[in-house]
């Protein structure tokens, strides 16, 4: 950043309220933009943090609709989730509102109608998708069908899940309507458009040539937009749940979302700032920054400045729009619609106090170049070997240290030697990193560089080994605790925007009133003479029955979304009659079975099947039946005549039949009713 500005404005991309938040959009918006708003403030500068939650969209109102509630119902619940879940990690917004807000509503209707007014937009005539059923339009996400790319069956109107394709509703193969499960139909409608194509050489100038800074990604994604030349952009929709058209004749008609939610950031600062404002979003000395993941980079980087440039009246464009790529979960992608997330409400409820672990492995393992994983196995590694043995375990031994021997008085120093200036110079090296990156959004390597203070008090701690000095020279002791007493000082600053509740009550245990950034790696920051807390644990070992409970929820949730996902298989080809009657098929009593002893999928079948002699059939079904001596007694279906094979040494004498389930098991089929062995299947 190469301009001082007065002020800064952070916004964050809002969440849909049909659903809590996830460790997705953690990772993605809001703990960096977090770690960013602390930052800034931890260094006087002055900020606002906005946020909100987009209660308007198509998935609102279909989950509405699907539970038989009205679209506020929905809103009102997931807002209220959504914000005090934010509350509790944290996430310290200056104003977290709404887009149902009468303030939202008034603003958003305004900004529509001067565009209107200045005839910013352009009206056209379109053909859409029409539910005759239901008596109304189909937006996007009220069309299902095959993708037209990767040909995955119940691609939505706006995108394919599967393949992460963008579609229009027309584009899908056999579409259906959300609502009715009726084949639509098309009926012509009008709408007013964007025309972005108008402020392409601006856009183009602004970012191309003006933020060739902006992060790989975003400047990527933008460029290919550019090349690819802009066209016009709906900024309505056929829809009842929304902000309405604010012109004649536009009845049953709102606000297309992507207009409607970003002027939610202009109408959240108005709510905080009724006054002024103005100040934040028109005055030249205010930086503005929006946090938001990739998903949303055309709108925020294309979209929403054009709308502004649109609008004029000194509107101010982002100064960078630190967008991250993707977090898995998993090795999977999350996936709201498959329930496939941590949600946050839920891990706070399951991991109670301990906000700051899950902020500082989204932070450590965040997806800011590319799609990164999150596995529970790795967040317990990371807190137990990292935040435990190295952060808690260093503050702990040196206020133990502190108690032991100076009865919790933090003991004034004496001459510093070459190993205590040493790391006081390796502690403002890591500070002087830590802020260099978070001033270019690096944030996984400023809390590494947050942390190398805490390992750079631990080889402090073993080289001047105080402990052994104790016996002979407490001068020297007391120099040496001062000195880890200062580093645990600059600790409590430096992770106080990563972990802000850990810092805190490190602050407090050390008697810290005030943090201020520029103290890192200082050597008065704990006062000689003050009293210290007694020592306690920051962060607890996180035990492995723990994680084994979110394993095993996802992998119950695993089988769950697979029999949700199943279809029937498609039929086969036809056979003709005489083709089907040459499969001698009948039913046989199990007189024995027994898993084949070195495989694995294998059971012996011993048959009675009314000839006299016993007929063994090998089946690979023992990964469904772990108890085969369970099966004697039971009557199976098998075909008969099919010519003898030799499987692990075993002549086989036929097929046993079975059905594959929709959670992926095999079930043996049998008759409904005893009958004698050896009768035919007609």
């Amino acid at each position: 950043m190469s301009k001082q500005y007065k002020r800064t404005l952070i916004t964050t991309a809002l969440p849909y309220a049909n659903g809590p938040v996830h460790i997705g959009h953690l990772a993605g918006v809001y703990v960096p933009a977090d770690i960013y708003a602390r930052y800034l403030r931890l260094n006087g500068r002055e900020v606002a943090m906005i946020g909100g939650s987009d209660e308007h969209g198509v998935p609102i109102t279909i989950k509405a609709k699907k539970e038989g509630v009205t679209p506020q119902d929905i809103v009102d619940r997931y807002h209220k989730i959504i914000k005090d879940s934010f509350e509790e990690l944290g996430i310290s917004f200056d104003v977290y509102s709404r887009t149902t807000s009468d303030i939202h509503s008034a603003t958003a209707s305004e900004f529509f109608r001067r565009l209107y007014d200045n005839d910013r937009f352009v009206e056209k005539t379109s053909m859409q998708l029409y539910d005759e059923k239901a008596g109304q339009f189909l937006a996007d996400r009220y069309v299902t069908g095959e993708c037209p790319h990767c040909h995955a069956q119940g691609a939505y109107g706006d995108q394919c899940e599967k393949c992460g394709t963008s579609l229009n509703a027309t584009d899908l193969i056999n579409p259906r309507s959300a609502i009715t499960g009726n084949v639509p139909v098309m009926r012509e409608t009008k709408h007013w458009y964007l025309p972005l194509d108008r402020w392409e050489d601006d856009l183009r100038q602004w970012i191309l040539e003006g933020h060739k800074e902006w992060k790989t990604n975003v400047y990527g994604q933008c460029k290919s937009w550019l090349d690819l030349g802009l066209q016009p952009r709906a900024v309505s929709r056929d829809l009842d749940w929304g902000v309405p058209v604010p012109v004649e004749g536009a009845d049953g008609k709102v606000l297309y979302v992507w207009f409607d939610a970003p002027i939610g950031y202009i109408s959240n600062t108005k709510e905080i700032y009724p006054e002024t404002w103005e100040t934040w979003w028109k005055d030249p000395e205010t930086r503005i920054i929006n946090f938001i993941g990739k998903d949303n980079i055309v709108f925020h980087c294309i979209v929403f400045p054009a709308m502004l440039m649109a609008y004029g009246d000194g509107y101010q464009l982002p100064d960078n729009v630190p967008a991250n790529e993707f977090l898995n979960l998993e090795g999977d992608k999350i996936s709201t619609s498959r329930n496939w997330a941590v949600w946050l409400h839920e891990y706070l409820r399951d991991f109670p106090g301990k906000q700051d672990v899950l902020r500082y492995v989204l932070t450590a393992n965040a997806p800011e170049t590319k799609d990164n994983d999150f596995t529970w196995r790795d967040f317990q590694t990371r807190n137990n070997s990292e935040l435990v043995a190295i952060l808690g375990n260093f503050v702990n031994r040196v206020i133990v240290l502190t108690h032991k021997y100076f009865d919790g008085i933090v003991p004034a120093a004496g001459e510093l030697a070459e190993a205590d200036t040493a790391a006081f110079a390796e502690v403002k090296a890591a500070a002087a990193a830590c802020t260099e990156a978070l001033e270019t959004f690096h944030f996984r390597e400023a809390l590494k560089q947050a942390m190398e203070i805490a390992r750079i008090g631990n080889r402090y701690l073993q080289e001047t080994e105080p402990w052994k000095l104790a016996k002979t020279d407490m001068a020297r002791v007391a120099t040496i605790l001062n000195v880890a007493m200062q580093i645990c000082g600059s600790l409590a600053v430096a992770c106080e925007p990563f972990m802000p509740f850990m810092a805190k009550r490190l602050a407090d245990d050390l008697r810290l009133s005030n943090l201020n950034w520029g103290l890192i790696g200082n050597a008065d920051i704990v006062a000689a003479g003050t009293a210290i807390a007694p020592a306690s644990l920051l962060f607890e070992k996180i035990e492995d029955d723990a994680i084994k409970a979110q394993t095993d929820r996802l992998d119950r949730i695993k089988e769950e979304n697979k029999v949700n996902s199943w279809k029937p298989a498609e039929q086969q080809p036809d056979v003709d009659f005489d083709t089907f009657c040459r499969s001698d098929i009948r039913v046989a009593t199990v007189t024995a079975c027994v898993k084949v002893p070195k495989a694995d999928k294998l059971l012996q079948f011993t048959l009675d099947d009314g000839t006299g002699e016993p007929r063994t059939i090998v089946s690979g079904i023992a990964a469904h039946y772990p108890e085969p001596e369970k099966l004697v007694g039971t009557q199976v279906v098998f075909i008969a005549n099919l010519p003898p094979r030799k499987l692990r040494g075993i002549t086989s004498q036929g097929m046993i039949l079975s059905a594959e389930n929709n959670d992926g098991s095999l079930v043996l089929m049998a008759p409904s009713a005893p009958v004698a062995p050896g009768a035919q299947v007609k």
